[in-house]
């Protein structure tokens, strides 16, 4: 049997999603859940990894519990909980197919990016959102994300991980970028086939300046489709990890 987790966490104590040596990572702290319950060793894998502080609103991963365990995929759910932090939890538990994979199956991602512009940013959203309480032109931040719609080069909106190779694709489709007034901001939803290291935050980081009027919208437009082997991390601004949700995995 297979079962596909679907995860909620708030990022801000965690060092990201991914198994880290010190354990204090959120697949850290489900693995040592499952294996509680399961009383033996067990392989947990993700759909991706998100940076220390960014935050799940349905991630997903999946595992195979041992064949002498017969328990319903849905008491996992209460089962894992109870071992796990407050800021972690499994939203879902369901069977699927031997051949699927939380990574590899996936077709796309859906992010988005929570911006208040109070001039005072309240307590009880102190790392949930961008506090950007310098005002920015909303018309231009509207111009600076349609630009991001499309196939492109994405290549100078990502950071280094360290295994990148000189043959890599850095061609990306965003098919759809969503910029939704809040009462105290905006929200930016991205919906893509794919996302490299930091880009989410890099692309709003980048348009952010763009309406903040810190770059020439020009000079900003010029950043996409660069051809490879140019330096990366070239986009002005890195947003930080407060705001950032992986709202949805898509499958089909």
């Amino acid at each position: 049997m297979r079962l596909k987790l679907t995860i909620a966490y708030d990022g801000r104590p965690y060092n990201g999603w991914q198994s880290q040596v010190g354990g204090n990572t959120v697949q850290d702290f489900i693995v040592r859940a499952l294996e509680e319950v399961a009383k033996q060793p067990l392989r947990l894998d993700g759909s991706g990894r998100t940076d220390t502080g960014v935050h799940a609103l349905a991630q997903v991963a999946h595992f195979e519990p041992p064949p002498e365990i017969s328990m319903n995929p849905y008491n996992w759910v209460p089962a894992l909980n109870c071992k796990l932090p407050a800021t972690i939890r499994i939203m879902a538990c369901e069977e699927v197919p031997a051949d699927f994979h939380s990574r590899f199956s996936a077709i796309g991602k859906i992010y988005h990016f929570d911006l208040c512009t109070d001039p005072v940013l309240p307590p009880l959203k102190a790392g949930l959102v961008w506090h950007l309480p310098r005002q920015l032109d909303i018309d231009v931040l509207r111009q600076a994300l349609a630009l991001y719609q499309g196939r492109h080069d994405f290549h100078a909106f990502a950071a280094y991980r360290g295994n990148e190779t000189a043959d890599m694709d850095w061609h990306r489709t965003i098919e759809s970028v969503e910029l939704t007034i809040l009462n105290d901001g905006y929200r930016i939803t991205y919906r893509g086939d794919g996302f490299l290291y930091k880009m989410v935050r890099l692309l709003t980081g980048g348009a952010v300046h763009a309406a903040q009027g810190r770059i020439r919208f020009d000079d900003f437009a010029a950043l996409l489709d660069q051809p490879s082997g140019l330096p990366l991390g070239k986009s002005p601004l890195c947003a930080p990890a407060d705001g950032l949700y992986l709202e949805k995995v898509l499958y089909l």
